[in-house]
């Protein structure tokens, strides 16, 4: 069945609600979990769900995430017709940017032609979940719908952020609306409403003719929840997909990490005793870019004297490469090579790679980003007048973002 399906990732957003982590790159390549990006969980789906034709649509600030493809997701065999290609925007047809998710599709017609595929699945390179799209696209092949979309319960607060539809009893979608300022609740649940996770099963057929169709109409904005979807479930069959375990109803995790506060949550949730989220799971291995580097180190276990120095983590994750020389970590993930030098206390905490904290520091509920060198003494976190004064991004929770230093991918 797989073989009769292209996957389509569209990778080309500009996160601008993620800056500074998007300063200098796409935010499907922002790292995450310490030894991931972003799109590495879609990509993990892909590969665990079967399909290996995958087609990523880049844009903005696209070299990062060339580089992590190219190094991480290049043993795929062109020869068994297998492939992860990249689509940077080609301007076949004319000279502007991708206008909205069904134009970068539109602009790659040509190329998603030459897959010769029955059924297009389209997802986003900007979520963190674990999902088997076969089963997707089954329930898609069976019902003999046109368009199949993955679908979530949310609160109506956070609705305003998709895609809300309404369903009927067979789960046919009979009202859509895209990222709707009054979200519609859900019939007998009037806390929360049904949003689209952004995955849509297409008929190939029908999707280029919608997508022909569409780019003649000037008024449209060429986006799939505003143009294409509203006008298709009043003509065919549009059917919606929840993302729930079959046997209890309960819904999946999925997160939606388009913000800095949500992205910090989603890392949080990491590091739990039992992650709803698990990294550790070989049924469903998640596949990245892993680099040369030897085994985290630890060292210092100095516990007599006026000022103890241990190099000690505590409910954290920490990546390869890194040495906690004296330092302390709680609650915390460290991307590789990372150093916590004596007397140093991380809490709360999220570190890229490369991260170095001196001796005496102390930083909780930070995000801070590749190669960053904070000198003897430095606190973060701790006093947010001071922190912006030294030109940290303090978001509305209060988590302190430090850019990377500049002149690192």
């Amino acid at each position: 069945m797989t073989q009769r399906v292209v996957a389509l990732v569209l990778a080309g957003g500009k996160g601008s609600r993620l800056e500074p982590l998007t300063r200098d790159r796409a935010k499907p390549a922002v790292p995450f979990g310490g030894a991931y990006r972003i799109i590495d969980f879609t990509l993990s789906n892909c590969i665990n769900s079967g399909l290996r034709q995958i087609l990523v649509l880049t844009q903005f600030k696209s070299a990062s995430l060339d580089r992590h493809l190219n190094r991480g997701w290049n043993f795929l065999s062109h020869q068994l017709q297998e492939y992860i290609n990249i689509l940077p925007p080609q301007q076949r047809l004319d000279s502007q940017w991708y206008q909205g998710t069904a134009d970068a599709v539109y602009q790659n017609i040509y190329s998603i032609e030459q897959a010769n595929s029955e059924y297009i699945v389209i997802l986003s390179g900007d979520h963190i979940y674990k999902m088997d799209y076969a089963d997707l696209i089954q329930d898609h092949i069976q019902s003999q719908a046109v368009l199949t979309i993955g679908c979530i319960p949310c609160s109506l607060s956070e609705g305003c952020e998709f895609g809300v539809m309404q369903i009927d009893a067979d789960r046919r979608i009979i009202d859509f609306e895209e990222k709707p300022e009054n979200p519609k609740p859900i019939p007998h649940d009037p806390t929360r409403c049904l949003a689209s996770m952004g995955i849509y099963v297409f008929n190939t057929k029908l999707l280029f003719d919608q997508l022909c169709r569409d780019a003649t109409e000037e008024a449209s904005q060429h986006d799939f929840g505003k143009n294409i979807i509203p006008r298709l479930i009043h003509s065919h069959l549009v059917r919606a997909y929840p993302f729930q375990d079959k046997r209890t109803g309960r819904s999946h995790y999925w997160r939606d990490v388009g913000t800095l506060d949500a992205f910090y949550e989603a890392n949080m949730d990491l590091v739990a005793v039992e992650p709803e989220l698990n990294l550790y799971d070989r049924t469903w291995p998640l596949r990245t870019y892993i680099p040369q580097e030897p085994p985290p180190k630890f060292v210092f276990s100095q516990t007599a004297g006026v000022k103890p120095r241990l190099g000690q983590a505590l409910d954290s994750l920490v990546c390869s490469g890194s040495i906690l020389s004296g330092g302390t970590v709680r609650h915390s993930i460290l991307g590789y090579h990372v150093r916590i030098n004596s007397w140093a206390t991380v809490e709360d905490s999220i570190l890229f790679d490369g991260v170095e904290i001196g001796r005496n520091c102390r930083i909780r509920r930070a995000i801070i980003d590749k190669h960053v060198r904070l000198p003897e003494g430095s606190e973060v976190g701790y006093n947010h007048d001071q922190d912006r004064a030294q030109g940290y991004v303090v978001t509305d929770s209060g988590i302190v973002v430090i850019s990377k230093a500049d002149g690192y991918p």
